[in-house]
Parts: structure tokens; sequence; C-alpha cells
């Protein structure tokens, strides 16, 4: 058995057996087991790729290279420490009455199922089955996120339904057209033709443009909308809101990149299709303005996983945008914000799950005095707000830096509007996070559980990269930076 088969059937075993067994108290434990044995062989299969280079299965159906590889990684780790985090959270929301056994056993069979379907969609070689384990993703978080069984809750899952099975259409119709556009270049009667490596050899020599074109229109939609970019965002900030707060972790930390990882797939195969930036700068139009959007709307919230959750837009926004300008250095940026991004924002939702059980709320106004009630949590919420807001030396302000420099570089006037979104994002944190870590806390609030090991971890990582990004991990962006741009940023 390959270490790939491993990363894949490990968590989707594992989403079976805690189907029978996710009530009962082991359950946690055996979540956690899982994560451990799929991240371990995730580390080992990326260390092989890393090594020996892109690996391709012998059935051709997986493929792994030096940018879904890393990935693959990220989402075996978070997934982890998320796990780490979930057992006790959610002991106590069964304690509180709001989670009953059965609704447990389906948290945690839909957890592992949530991080199978990721991992196929990130390892897979077929743009068919990549649509097939986008569409999983959204069937086992809508479970999630209706796990309360609350109007609100309900409401919520069936906005995550409604918006993002329409996009998932979208995506559909795109995957026909390159399908259509691949089988007049290829030929008929191949069953090959929607694999990247075919797609990719194909594409070098010229699909028909017009077609590619319209394909890539209906995949950023359909993709788009799984990425929370603004027009198509609303079905996030509720599903965060009112889904367990382990949840909103991967979800945020991980599924948002699973989606932009499908759409620059797609973008490269339209790159070398025109020989134009036609994509990017759709997908640089799509990311400044939900970047521009995000952060106006970070001043409203008055639930603060719907104040994290709009930062996550933001933050989808700048990536995306990166990705659209290509080019070395901005590809390189945007791989490192993916990746430190996903660490500090899992530990944000981690920290602020806590702070909720603490104070009983999600309301921000209700939220006070965290450093004095319990100050890991305090710390942990106030630090990692400060990652995210880009301060240095986390490793946010060193990728959001990275994609200044190359905004300058190509677009030198879009650095006003981009400085001037850093600075209302910012303004948008900042006034809440006084009162919610040094106010003044009400009286009898009493501390909680709080395992904030995962959020340690997370931002002792953060910090590291920002300091000084390891030579191993650098090659490694550096060589996804060649995959995807064509050129090296060293």
């Amino acid at each position: 058995m390959t270490l790939l088969e491993v990363t894949l059937l490990v968590p989707l075993l594992g989403g079976l057996l805690l189907a029978i067994v996710g009530h009962r108290p082991v359950a946690g434990w055996i979540n956690v087991a899982v994560g451990i044995v799929t991240f371990g062989a995730a580390l080992a299969m990326a260390l092989e790729v890393f090594e020996h280079g892109p690996q391709l299965s012998p059935s051709r159906m997986f493929y792994v290279d030096a940018f879904n590889v890393y990935l693959v990684v990220l989402t075996a780790f978070v997934g982890l420490t998320t796990s780490i985090f979930s057992r006790p959270y959610m002991r106590h929301e069964v304690e509180r009455g709001r989670v009953t056994d059965r609704r447990l056993r389906l948290y945690h069979a839909m957890y592992q199922c949530f991080l199978f379907a990721m991992l196929l969609a990130l390892s897979t070689n077929n743009l068919g089955v990549l649509w097939v384990a986008m569409e999983l993703a959204t069937l086992t978080t809508v479970l999630l996120v209706s796990l309360y069984r609350t109007p609100e809750a309900i409401e919520a899952a069936w906005k995550y339904f409604i918006l993002c099975g329409v996009g998932i259409a979208q995506a559909l119709f795109g995957t026909v057209l390159i399908y259509f556009a691949a089988e007049s270049k290829l030929g008929g009667g191949r069953d090959d033709t929607l694999l990247w490596t075919v797609l990719h050899g194909a594409a070098g020599g010229g699909l028909d443009p017009a077609v590619i074109t319209l394909a890539f229109v209906f995949l950023l939609v359909g993709y788009g909308t799984k990425v929370g970019l603004v027009p198509l965002h609303n079905w996030l900030p509720d599903a965060h809101s009112e889904g367990p707060t382990p949840m909103s972790a991967v979800l945020s930390g991980l599924l948002l990149n699973v989606a932009l990882y499908a759409l620059v797939r797609v973008k490269m195969l339209v790159d070398a299709s025109l020989h134009t930036n036609l994509a990017g700068h759709l997908m640089m139009g799509f990311g400044l303005l939900s970047f521009t959007v995000a952060g106006l709307f970070l001043h409203r919230q008055h639930d603060v996983k719907r104040m994290f959750s709009y930062s996550s837009i933001e933050h989808m926004g700048l990536i995306t945008f990166g990705f659209g300008m290509g080019g070395p250095l901005a590809t390189f940026g945007a791989l490192l914000h993916m990746t430190v991004h996903s660490l500090t924002k899992s530990a944000i939702f981690i920290t602020v799950g806590h702070a909720c059980q603490l104070a009983g709320t999600q309301r921000i106004d209700h939220i006070r005095g965290l450093i004095r009630t319990q100050p890991a949590i305090g710390w942990g919420l106030l630090l990692g707000t400060v990652a995210i807001a880009g301060f240095p030396p986390f490793g946010v302000f060193i990728s959001e830096f990275l994609l200044l420099m190359a905004t300058m570089k190509a677009w030198p006037w879009l650095t006003i509007p981009l400085l001037a979104g850093f600075g209302v994002a910012f303004a948008g944190l900042f006034r809440h996070m006084q009162r919610m870590v040094f106010g003044e806390p009400p009286p009898g609030q009493k501390p909680v559980e709080a395992n904030m090991l995962p959020v340690v971890v997370h931002l002792v990582l953060v910090l590291w990269l920002g300091l000084a990004i390891p030579g191993f991990l650098s090659r490694w962006f550096e060589q996804a930076t060649i995959l995807i741009s064509g050129a090296s940023p060293l």
C-alpha cells in the first residue's frame, strides 16, 4: 500500500468506524489517532515528492507534485490539531445539552469524511473526480453546519447547500466544457481526457480559445463560490457562526484553500492555451473586490465568529488576487499566505470557541475581559488577531509584504487600494478586540477547560515563518512557484 493510499484510506475508514462508535467517550481519542496516522503518511509522502519529484499512480488517477502535496500536508496537520481541540470542546457541548449522542456520532463521522473529501480533491489527477470530491465536501459540511438543529443553524445549512449547490453546478458545466475542448483536440473515445497530466500537455498545443475561456468563467463562478469570493460569499458567515467551532476552524483554514487550489489548476490550463493573462485578470478583479468588501464588513459585525469569517473572505480575496497577478514573486507570496492564513485562522477559531464557551455567547458585546478571567484564552485571541492583521514578525506580515511588493512592481496603481484595504481590515478587527481582551469581565464568569496546545503550536509556526522560512520549505514553495508561474522567485 502506497503512502497516498494510506493518506486517503485512513480518514475514510476512520469516518466509517466513528459512524459506529462516535458517541462513546473514546471517540474523541479515535478521532485524534486517525489524524496522527493521516498526518504521518502525508508528511512521509511529501518527503518522497520533495526528494524524487512528482509521482503519478499506476492507474493515473492520482498525481502529486510540489503544489498539491504541500496542501495535503497542511490539510492533514490542521485536521489533526483541530481534532485535538474538538475532543474536550465537543464533550463540553454534550454536557451543555447542545449535542446529543446521536449528533456527536454524526459529528465525528462527518469530520473524518470531510477531511477525506478534501484530501481526495487535492490528490486526484482527474478534474471530474475533483468536482465529485468538492461536492462530497459540501454535503459533509452541510451536515456539520446544521449539527445544533437550531432554526438559525438549519437556515445557515440550507443557505450553504443552495448557494454552493448552484456554484458547484456551474463548476460541473465548466468541467464539461474543458472535456469538450480537450476531446476536440485529442480525439474522442479516450478515457483519460480529463486527467490533469493529459490536459496540461494538450494545453501547451493550444485548446480552443473560445471554449476554454468560457469554461474558466463557469469554473471561476463555481469554485469561487466555495472560496467565498464576493458576491458569492453569503453562505460563509452564516456557516461559520451557526456550526460547531471545530468545523469553522477546518472550513476557514482548509476548505477555502482546496477550492482555490482547483481554480489555480484550471488557470494553469487556460494560461497555457491562451498565452494571455485573461484568467489572471478575472481572478485579480474578484480577489480585490472580495478583499475590499470583506474589510468593510468587518466593522459591522456583532457576532465574533461572523467577524472572523469576513476576515477569511478578506484573506482569500488577497490570495486570489496574488495568484491572478501571476509572476514568481506574487505566486510565492500567495503560497506562503495560504499556509500562514490556514494556521493562524484555525488557531483563532479554536480560541474563539473557548471564549464563547467562557462567555456563554458569541455576541462581541458580551465577551469581555478574557485576559482577566482566563489569561490563556485572552492572550491566544490577542496574539492570533495581531498575527492575522499582519503585524511583524508573524508570517502573515511577510506574505502580505511580498504580495504588496509584487503589486508595486506589476500594477503600481493598485498599491493604494491594497494599502487602504489593509488599514480598513486592521481597524475592523481591533475596534472590537480591546474590550474583548482587556475589558471588565462580567460578574460570575467562571473559567472553562481549554486546550490551547493547538493554538500555541500554530502561532509558533506562524512566528517561525515570519522570522525565517526554513530552507526545505522555501525550496518547496519555489518548486510550486515554478510549476504554477513557470519561473523561480529567487
